[in-house]
């Protein structure tokens, strides 16, 4: 079985590959030719433990190939996914819907044979059917099935949860797109995985409503860790007594700084821009979203406040800039408001991150400066922020710690530290919703 994945970003990178090791013949195509020569070369654009592993593998099998000409790429393709960005769209904040649009009516020209179109990339409700009416402008001599198949991948995790998935969701309107489909994914059949068919309209807002509902329960617990700091009560106890309950479960009940990455941020305004368009406005999800954004800006507040009301002149040791570990990814990340409003206090900020300086160094302040180590970050700082839980950081002894910065501020907004631990090392150490 030969398909074709539109776009090499993160989603398409990682289908094309884990599809490749299922057996399937994929090209990956997409129209940055700097990309795609990196790409053949074996130079892997993103972060994600085993990919470029994975890549290499299914390359020298002759399974995976890359192209930045999408007509000779979807050629004898019986499946082609569309995987290109949907960002939100400025200043209105619903997804921005061009490229999938472009894309879809460049691939219907291309193809010389009957072939499924699928939207991988995740788009709001109704966008199947736009999809349809285009691919029906541009080829109303070729039959192209359209179906939606919306992606659960995890950010440092991707690879297991496409070979390992809680679930594969397909919305298709005909028995041949729900047939390419389900022979797909036939591996997973063998290890009974669930595979849902439903109306595309339904799998579009399945992806959104659980992504939604994802950042309703961080952003929930980190309001119970307000409360918890008000009243003396211990955060985490209150997220496993939670969590022990079968319906609430004990996933995404940890306080932080606020969430960020590439899909909720982007999907819950996309979501409450959509509901209320339908007239069926979906408060929750609207609070959700200006609560996450007010909390980014205390964080910095917070800091700020630790270190007795004013940072200027003071050197802030920031330790994690992604917006969560084991990825490069600085979408939306806690850093990119923390950092900012640090240095525009008049702070000195020395920031280390294992794998996102590179991607990080462009979006912050001129002035924000790099370090090599967590211990080179904070020596002679005098207050140190951690905003990332990379597990390299949870190895760092609290007296080696104290032995390298200057001051004795630690706010731990991941709660990584034992408190009792960084207390006796001589820090003055606050975390989140923990007394």
């Amino acid at each position: 079985m030969r398909i074709a994945m539109i776009g090499a970003g993160y989603v398409g990178l990682v289908s094309g590959a884990c599809f490749a090791e299922f057996g399937v013949e994929v090209t990956v195509i997409d129209t940055d030719t700097s990309k795609v020569a990196a790409l053949r070369e074996g130079r892997i654009p993103i972060y994600e433990p085993g990919l470029d592993r994975l890549v290499a593998e299914n390359v020298a099998a002759g399974r995976l190939a890359f192209a930045d000409d999408l007509d000779a790429g979807v050629r004898g393709a019986e499946a082609v996914f569309l995987a290109v960005g949907t960002p939100s769209r400025r200043g209105d904040g619903h997804a921005d819907l061009s490229f999938v649009f472009a894309a879809a009516e460049q691939v219907a020209r291309a193809l010389t044979g009957p072939a499924v179109l699928v939207t991988k990339s995740t788009v709001p409700v109704g966008t199947g059917r736009q999809v349809r009416e285009i691919v029906r402008a541009a080829r109303p001599d070729l039959d192209i099935e359209v179906a939606s198949n919306p992606e659960f991948l995890r950010e440092g995790s991707a690879i297991g949860d496409f070979m390992r998935p809680d679930r594969v969701v397909v919305g298709a309107d005909s028995e041949r797109a729900r047939e390419v489909l389900r022979r797909l994914y036939r591996p997973l059949y063998l290890i009974e995985t669930p595979i849902l068919f439903t109306a595309i309209e339904t799998a579009e807002l399945i992806k959104y409503a659980a992504n939604a509902f994802l950042a309703t329960k961080i952003t929930f617990i980190n309001e119970v860790a307000d409360l918890c700091e008000k009243v003396g009560a211990d955060v985490h106890d209150v997220a496993r007594g939670m969590g022990l309950d079968g319906r609430i479960g004990r996933k995404f009940l940890h306080p932080g700084p606020g969430f960020g990455g590439s899909c909720f941020p982007k999907d819950t305004l996309a979501l409450a821009r959509t509901a209320r368009d339908a007239g069926a406005p979906i408060s929750i999800v609207e609070t959700v979203v200006a609560v996450n954004d007010a909390r980014k800006a205390q964080m910095a507040e917070r800091v700020i406040a630790a270190c007795g009301g004013s940072v200027s002149g003071k050197t802030v040791a920031v330790l994690g800039l992604t917006f969560k570990p084991e990825t490069d990814d600085m979408r939306d990340a806690p850093a990119l408001v923390v950092v900012p409003r640090l240095v525009e206090a008049g702070a000195t900020v020395r920031a280390y991150d294992p794998e996102g300086a590179a991607v990080a160094r462009p979006l912050l302040p001129a002035a924000t400066r790099f370090a090599e180590s967590a211990l080179d970050a904070a020596a002679g700082a005098d207050a140190l922020v951690l905003l990332t839980e990379w597990n390299e950081f949870r190895a760092l002894a609290p007296a080696r710690l104290r032995a390298a910065m200057r001051g004795d501020v630690v706010l731990d907004l991941r709660n990584v530290y034992d408190p009792a631990a960084m207390r006796a090392a001589g820090f003055r150490y606050s975390s989140i919703g923990r007394p």
